[in-house]
């Protein structure tokens, strides 16, 4: 949707218009609890004068709600806790709804729904597109589609089916079917005359698509020049006929990565066939690859899904559990290693105090090759013939920091222990860690990637455990070889 003169659409703004709603939330718990607390001592019910309160400051809310896009109310109320979340979402106009359970996060969208009857979301569906209402289906009752599909037209209904068919993560499941299509066979004053005739131009209109009679796609009429080019020629004469296309079964982040390289605002989506069923546009190229970052931080952090933030204890302790019982393992790992070398530790306390700058230095230096790894896969920049380039390159960028901080820790403890073999040991266990680091940080995301898995989950605990693991019994190792 896109902004009106009476949208807040500054980031400031919003932020101040959430400080305004926690304010008066807060207010409006305060007289809640008070009422409670008074019906509690007397017996008596609220006083008409602490009702006319609680009224106002929910008539002051909903003032401040009324003008926001549905993106800011979406963005207050994923700052919300339940209680107070609920209390603004009763206080949104019905007829925005399904606007703004597009807007939030699947985590606050999940507990929206729980708190709607399926009347209210059989209404609320019932504003949206086929696309909008395909990208929510996921999340409602089986009950709510089916009494969505009976009150949609028959056009629509084939959409929303035909939209709902494709899988998460294509095209067909991110097009939208609002375009414009014209013949190639008539003039631009008749399409000209043709666009009058409409309310309003679908949102992001930057080309019109030119078919034939059985919608196969011939070419693009850019409305920049429609609008500077004589009406009396045909549009055959100047549509464009080398253009992008994406087939309905691509892959999204394929055809995300070609708006970014070629600029596009929207683009057709054909089938096999070559005909025209769909376009396009940058919003939900943007709303994707936003949705595809989260995700990938989330995964990086051992997160299994979109966490409400105010979810309940219970729920956030299942999202986190998986990732810190592998990293409790692998910490009982890690301090076997250390326990292997109880007597060398015993014989030369230094080793203790020095063991961790190797790990930390270890799964820092981890973490930045998986960064740029998982960059790389995510823009397609990876292939077999230059993996192992890339390969030879990251071991070579650690084999040169673990020679200038690896000499870094080893004139230090030198200077500190006078020592001068210990510093030779935390040199090259530095140089030895920073090599199983690299090597590390491209083998596991290329690995996830070749299993179709994606390439960023749990990352970071995983470089972090082998390089602490790996970083304690080289240098442990070493320094027994040389130093006990």
């Amino acid at each position: 949707m896109e902004p009106d003169r009476n949208t807040i659409t500054d980031a400031h703004d919003v932020h101040d218009a959430l400080e305004r709603a926690t304010a008066l939330l807060h207010r409006h718990d305060e007289l809640v609890e008070l009422a409670m607390d008074a019906a509690d001592a007397s017996g008596v019910p609220t006083s008409p004068e602490e009702s006319a309160q609680r009224q106002k400051v929910r008539e002051e809310l909903r003032l401040l709600l009324d003008p926001l896009h549905p993106a800011d109310v979406a963005y207050i109320l994923e700052a919300l806790p339940l209680t107070q979340r609920l209390v603004v979402w009763d206080l949104v106009k019905a007829d925005r709804d399904g606007e703004i359970l597009l807007e939030v996060s699947d985590a606050v969208r999940e507990t929206l729904i729980e708190y709607m009857d399926d009347h209210e979301l059989v209404a609320a569906t019932g504003q949206l597109d086929t696309d909008e209402i395909a990208d929510l289906a996921p999340d409602l009752p089986s009950e709510v589609i089916e009494n969505v599909f009976r009150l949609l037209p028959p056009e629509e209904r084939e959409q929303l089916r035909e939209a709902m068919s494709y899988p998460e993560g294509t095209v067909g499941a991110l097009m939208d079917f609002d375009m414009v299509q014209i013949r190639e066979d008539v003039t631009l004053e008749v399409v000209l005359r043709y666009l009058r005739r409409l309310d309003e131009l679908p949102d992001h209109t930057d080309q019109l698509f030119v078919v034939d009679r059985a919608e196969q796609l011939k070419g693009l009429v850019p409305i920049n020049r429609l609008l500077v080019t004589d009406p009396d020629v045909a549009v055959g004469d100047v549509m464009t006929r080398d253009f992008v296309r994406f087939n309905a079964d691509e892959d999204a982040a394929d055809a995300a990565a070609a708006f970014e390289r070629y600029d596009l605002v929207s683009a057709p989506v054909v089938d096999d066939a070559g005909a025209l069923v769909g376009r396009m546009t940058v919003n939900a190229v943007v709303d994707f690859m936003r949705e595809k970052t989260d995700n990938e931080i989330l995964s990086a952090g051992g997160l299994r899904e979109d966490e409400d933030i105010f979810a309940s204890v219970w729920k956030s302790v299942q999202n986190r559990w998986a990732w810190l019982a592998i990293n409790l393992i692998t910490a009982f790992v890690a301090s076997r290693v250390i326990g292997l070398f109880e007597g060398s530790i015993g014989k030369l306390v230094a080793l203790a105090a020095l063991m961790p700058i190797i790990a930390g230095i270890g799964g820092n230096s981890g973490n930045q090759t998986i960064t740029m790894i998982v960059r790389a896969l995510a823009l397609g920049q990876i292939t077999r013939a230059n993996a192992s380039k890339l390969f030879i390159k990251e071991l070579s960028v650690s084999a040169l920091n673990g020679l200038i901080w690896g000499g870094v820790v080893g004139v230090f403890a030198f200077l500190i222990y006078h020592n001068w073999q210990l510093g030779l040991v935390m040199m090259l266990a530095m140089v030895l860690n920073l090599l199983l680091a690299a090597s590390m940080g491209v083998l596991i995301p290329m690995a996830m990637d070749k299993l179709g898995r994606d390439p960023a989950m749990g990352a970071s605990v995983m470089i972090t455990a082998i390089t602490d693991s790996g970083g304690f019994f080289i240098f442990l190792g070493l320094a027994t070889l040389f130093l006990v």
